[in-house]
């Protein structure tokens, strides 16, 4: 049996058994026929003999409210006319499934032909392979020494099948030439169309004129190979683009929206607004960014980190889109429309990636652009040299043609693109989000990488383990100035502090410095130790100032991420130092640093002191508050973990979905790969022309051969960018070497 979905609808995603069994969803995805019934479509794979048919029909015709139930054994699906006043649809998969076939239902609205690009290439390669196989039967017997009434019957024979064929399947780059030539512009399908053409147009010429040979099984042989090039480029190409293309799978099309008055109804994506109520059931995927509502719940964030293992939220926090209840049923707040949301960002990141303008992109896209002047200069001096001095105007026009085709700059429009979607799947495998190509050469260029602490190299959720405050009432201050804050350490402060915090009319927030407030006539400040005009920040993260004057100090304590010593071991290993930018005061800094073996911490920097330390050399900045979005810009590359403030991922080249460390040595590593295979790509491509144009200019190619060839070189251009995939498994980790840092904090 075969396990295969049809691709003829969009499957329901969002776990098909919720759907299946909801029948007010399932009504929503029937299609309505207008004399009271309605129909319904699911796929059955399993579906493989007449005998299936005859199952599943039976089965189906014995439920009530079923009028008819057809089987499509090609597509394997059943269409299901009902009424919807006789029963419920959500019996159907139930029944399916006792019948013993696995099943799916299908999302009518989201109908398509599956690949129209590739429908229509394997139809023009049909029509090239019927036709070129005919032909050649012809030609056999012409070949043999057939007289010359019969030669000339099996040519316009020949002709017959040829023309209508030649104009069928090469309508893929007879369309693509004419769009060019039309607003004055050349592509790679001119020249090719005018191989074909020429190769016809000579055959033809043949034919009416009696000659000896035609050539309309070289033109649509040449055709049929030109076709198989095509389909297998595409197919690699799709191949590449899988993550890409998987994204939208991972959308659900559509959710359960639970309205004021308690009732409950099945809306298409489209129609899912902010502020609407939705209800999730478990299994089932977030069609939107949300807000939970519900009491704490855990959700399968594999998605966007990467890791399988449960991830808990509580009420009032953010859930993606994505994310699937483990659960449920849950209830959640639309935050954000479809198009905006977090998969959606997610597709349109990879897309850039595809189609940045690197160098190596610009260098190619400028000899594409070169080719077609060149070529055909070339290929008309070819004619003209191989006719003058020969005088075989036939073998002229045959390598001219087989310059035109050989010498297709496929190869090097393929060269750097593919590599770059490769890539960004392989990163986004990992829990890595590219913003563009352009990031990815950069970060593959970096001499160091510096890390912010709190919230990048440490979890992001400190604890407040002592404070020197002299009184509840300036503790009961620091609580309302941090509460005014959603600064990690403002969050520990106000939970920390066994206070009710007082609430402030007006309290400022200075990135990378602290909160500011007046209050009963003084000026209070909850930041940095010399913004709060501490000059020897020795002690504390946090300090309170009145006035200008400390009052009193916050320290915390805060572990370190997953993979966070790992990560810097393998940096270290890599040649690439590795050095700690934080704002905090010496103890937590250095103390992080020590334990994840950074051997260069640098602390109480404000974000004029991060700026300046990243613009040395080509620094790989990894950080995530508002005070980190100078460095984040100004550094070579950049990162920022997803929980970054928005300023930050804005900033950054990459969003880190993931918790583990472990993304960053993998992400250079992967961009390192990524540039030795553009190089090769680059080189593959310029070398194939290299050596195919002299041996098609001095008449050693056909142009049968020369399709093959230029074919190949694109197919052999996307395998070596696939091999990316072989050369970036996680990097291991070796021991932490921080025998330096422990002599300078002995």
């Amino acid at each position: 049996m075969t396990c295969c979905v049809p691709s003829d609808f969009a499957v329901v995603e969002n776990d098909p058994a919720a759907i299946e069994n909801d029948g007010a969803a399932l009504g929503a995805l029937s299609r309505r026929l207008g004399d009271g019934t309605a129909q319904l479509e699911f796929a059955v794979p399993d579906a493989h003999c007449a005998a299936c048919i005859r199952t599943i029909e039976t089965s189906l015709a014995a439920l009530p409210m079923v009028r008819t139930a057809r089987v499509n054994l090609t597509r394997r699906r059943v269409r299901i006319v009902y009424d919807p006043t006789q029963g419920s649809p959500a019996t159907f998969a139930p029944t399916i499934k006792a019948a013993g076939y696995h099943t799916y239902v299908l999302d009518p609205s989201q109908e398509s032909d599956g690949d129209p690009v590739l429908a229509e290439l394997i139809r023009a390669l049909g029509v090239a392979g019927f036709a070129a196989g005919n032909i050649m039967l012809f030609s056999v017997s012409v070949w043999s020494g057939a007289n010359d009434a019969t030669r000339d019957l099996f040519h316009w024979i020949s002709a017959l099948i040829a023309l209508p064929a030649i104009a069928y399947a090469g309508r893929i780059f007879f369309r693509s030439a004419w769009r060019a030539l039309r607003v004055g512009k050349t592509n790679m399908d001119v020249p090719i169309s005018i191989g074909v053409i020429l190769a016809t147009a000579l055959s033809l010429f043949e034919t009416i004129n009696s000659g000896h040979h035609a050539y309309f099984d070289g033109a649509t042989m040449l055709l049929f190979f030109l076709l198989i090039g095509r389909t297998l480029d595409h197919l690699m190409r799709e191949r590449a683009r899988n993550t890409i293309s998987g994204l939208a799978r991972l959308q659900p099309r559509g959710g359960t929206l639970v309205r004021p008055d308690g009732t409950r109804e099945y809306v298409k994506l489209r129609e899912i607004e902010p502020g609407m109520t939705l209800e999730i059931k478990a299994g089932e995927r977030l069609p939107v960014d949300s807000v939970l509502l519900s009491p704490g719940s855990s959700f399968d964030y594999s998605i966007i980190t990467g890791e399988s293992l449960p991830h808990t939220i509580d009420v009032g926090q953010p859930v993606v889109a994505g994310a699937a209840s483990l659960a449920g049923p849950v209830q959640v707040r639309a935050e954000r429309a479809a198009t905006d949301s977090f998969l959606a960002r997610m597709a349109a990141m990879m897309e850039a990636a595809e189609g940045a303008k690197t160098r190596p992109r610009r260098i190619a896209d400028r000899a594409a652009s070169l080719y077609a002047p060149v070529v055909h200069t070339i290929a008309i001096g070819t004619f003209l040299g191989w006719g003058l001095i020969s005088g075989d105007w036939h073998a002229a026009l045959t390598n001219a043609v087989a310059v035109l085709i050989i010498t297709c700059p496929c190869a090097l429009a393929l060269a750097v693109p593919i590599v770059h979607v490769v890539a960004a799947g392989r990163l986004f495998e990992r829990g890595i989000l590219m913003k563009d190509g352009a990031a990815l050469e950069r970060i593959a260029e970096i001499d160091s990488v510096a890390f912010d602490k709190t919230g990048t190299l440490t979890s992001g959720t400190p604890r407040l383990v002592r404070s020197s405050l002299p009184d509840d009432a300036s503790a009961a201050i620091a609580a309302a100035l941090a509460a005014s804050s959603t600064h990690p350490l403002s969050r520990a402060i106000a939970h920390g502090l066994d206070q009710a915090p007082r609430v402030l009319d007006e309290a400022t927030e200075i990135a990378g410095k602290g909160i500011e407030a007046q209050i009963d006539g003084a000026t209070w400040r909850l930041g940095s130790a010399r913004w709060c005009g501490v000059t020897d920040p020795t002690d504390g993260s946090v300090w309170l100032s009145r006035d200008g004057r400390p009052v009193g100090s916050f320290a915390f304590e805060d572990s370190l991420r997953p993979g966070a010593a790992g990560a810097v071991a393998t940096l270290t290993a890599r040649g690439l130092p590795v050095r700690l930018l934080s704002g905090d005061a010496a103890g937590p800094v250095l103390a992080a640093a020590w334990e994840a073996g950074i051997s260069e911490a640098h602390h109480s920097l404000a974000p004029e002191d991060k700026l300046a330390d990243v613009a040395r050399g080509r620094t790989l900045m990894v950080g995530d508050g508002i005070n980190d979005a100078p460095a984040l810009r100004a550094a070579h590359a950049s990162m920022a973990p997803s929980t970054a403030a928005d300023i930050g991922r804005s900033a950054a080249d990459f969003v880190l979905t993931g918790d583990d460390l472990g993304a960053v040595p993998f992400a250079i590593h992967t961009a390192r790969s990524a540039a030795r295979i553009v190089v090769e790509n680059l080189g593959i491509a310029i070398g194939y022309n290299a050596i195919a144009l002299p041996l098609a200019i001095s008449g050693q190619v056909t142009p049968l051969i020369a399709a093959i060839a230029m074919s190949a070189s694109s197919v052999i251009v996307v395998l070596n960018a696939m091999r990316l995939r072989l050369m970036t498994r996680r990097p291991r980790a070796t021991a932490p070497g921080v025998a330096a840092l422990k002599e300078r904090t002995a």
